[in-house]
């Protein structure tokens, strides 16, 4: 009875987004009340679990996409990575330019929302294409696998830092393990992926010399930008912070109230999500800001812009987790834990295969995560699965298949003037064939690990 009313729950969703075009997240909360209904909650408890649901994602969530979006607007008004795109270029040469855009991607993308990492870097990196007389495809691919993969692997993104929250994994550990995997990863689908797309569909790699749907382009002299090594720097300053302290950890191994006591007790504050963000977004308003000899009220623009930009990110995500509290509540999850106790597959693949399913049916790869991190819970618990692992699975599974439930499959296509057809061709496999190679690469680290 559960399975109905979860299916009918997700195709009413469904039919809210899409046909009606209701907005994700009244869409969300709207399905969660019906769905808590048909799955026999006290409607006296409904709109407690619901409030539960979005209280428990919010609370670290909130002050870490918002520190985060704040960096990645600073550090992009001010020119710096767009001097990080052309130093690596430069230093890379022009016929290992898509070695060149990925490792600009990965980084950029480490710090920045896919969306916004697209808008920065496409004409930039169509620029570039231009200039080495290459099909746009060729050098673009290279760029969005690696902007889905840090998506999918590396807190503070939203879907990796939600997820681990909601398994009570440790975000440092999740990064560390996620940039191991990210890194095969995005070379299987950047680059060889692209070598395949060329082969079946030819027709995509035309060599155009301009693109609709650029508009108006903030142009930057690069002498007038930061230097690279101080916009790299902001632009993975989280990243060093949660990453020292999760190697200082795993080097010390002390546990109990020694882990609470001096030095400890400081590595385990700056590796926090919050505090590194803090530290980091500080810093952010001097190099990119003070330092760039821009004014307090410049700053003060960018950070409230920023903010802006994320505000329906965290209400979808809220949404999304009102709804997994629901189906926990309502006992969806112990009735897949049951359906799946008899299947003999890794509790990491049940996730996986959990979150593929609801990416195609809901769209929303953080949706898809969050639900997926609700229903897999107490398989994980069970089966004593590593909640690091579970986090990277589950983020490997909800990029998978985009499709036309899904604003990125939109942006894809009108950023490279590319048709539907070709966009289910290019964009659609590449994310499914992202999704499949980062599951393997988890297995493969999973068994080594442990």
């Amino acid at each position: 009875m559960q399975f109905i009313v979860l299916f009918l729950g997700i195709a009413l969703l469904l039919f809210l987004i899409i046909r009606v075009k209701l907005n994700t997240f009244i869409s969300l909360i709207l399905t969660a009340v019906l769905v808590a209904l048909g799955l026999g909650m006290n409607p006296s408890d409904i709109a407690g679990t619901i409030t539960k649901g979005i209280g428990n994602s919010m609370g670290e969530l909130a002050i870490v996409f918002g520190f985060g979006a704040m960096i990645g607007r600073l550090v992009s008004e001010a020119g710096g990575s767009y001097r990080i795109s052309q130093t690596l270029i430069r230093v890379f040469g022009k016929k290992r330019l898509q070695l060149a855009i990925v490792v600009a991607s990965f980084i950029i993308g480490m710090s920045m929302f896919f969306e916004v990492g697209l808008v920065l870097l496409t004409p930039i990196v169509f620029s570039i294409a231009l200039e080495a007389g290459v099909p746009f495809l060729y050098l673009g691919l290279p760029m969005v696998a690696a902007l889905s993969t840090t998506q999918a692997f590396l807190p503070p993104q939203p879907a990796p830092t939600a997820v681990a929250t909601a398994l009570s994994a440790n975000i440092g550990t999740v990064l560390l393990y996620g940039i191991i995997v990210a890194i095969p990863t995005v070379i299987m689908a950047g680059p060889v992926f692209t070598k395949l797309a060329q082969k079946y569909a030819p027709s995509a790699f035309t060599f155009k010399k301009e693109l609709p749907a650029f508009g108006e382009i903030k142009e930057f002299k690069l002498d007038e930008t930061p230097g690279f090594g101080i916009s790299i720097l902001t632009s993975l300053f989280p990243v060093i912070f949660m990453g020292a302290a999760t190697i200082y950890q795993l080097i010390v191994h002390d546990t109990g109230s020694a882990a609470r006591q001096g030095l400890n007790s400081y590595m385990s504050m700056i590796g926090s999500p919050v505090v590194a963000m803090l530290i980091s977004l500080l810093f952010a308003v001097w190099s990119m800001g003070f330092h760039q000899h821009r004014s307090m009220k410049q700053i003060g623009d960018a950070l409230t812009e920023s903010i802006k930009s994320i505000a329906m990110l965290l209400m979808i995500i809220s949404g999304g987790s009102a709804f997994k509290q629901v189906l926990l509540d309502g006992g969806v999850g112990n009735a897949i834990q049951h359906l799946v106790a008899g299947v003999h597959l890794s509790p990491l693949i049940l996730g996986w295969l959990i979150a593929v399913v609801l990416r195609i049916a809901l769209g929303s790869a953080a949706v898809a995560s969050m639900t997926a991190a609700g229903l897999i819970t107490p398989l994980m618990i069970s089966s004593g699965a590593d909640p690091a692992m579970m986090v990277l699975a589950i983020g490997a599974g909800s990029v998978a298949a985009s499709h036309v439930n899904d604003a990125g499959f939109w942006m894809f296509q009108e950023y490279f003037d590319l048709t539907v057809k070709q966009t289910l061709a290019i964009w659609t496999v590449l994310e499914t064939w992202l999704s499949v190679w980062g599951l393997v690469f988890v297995l493969i680290l999973n068994a080594i690990v442990h």
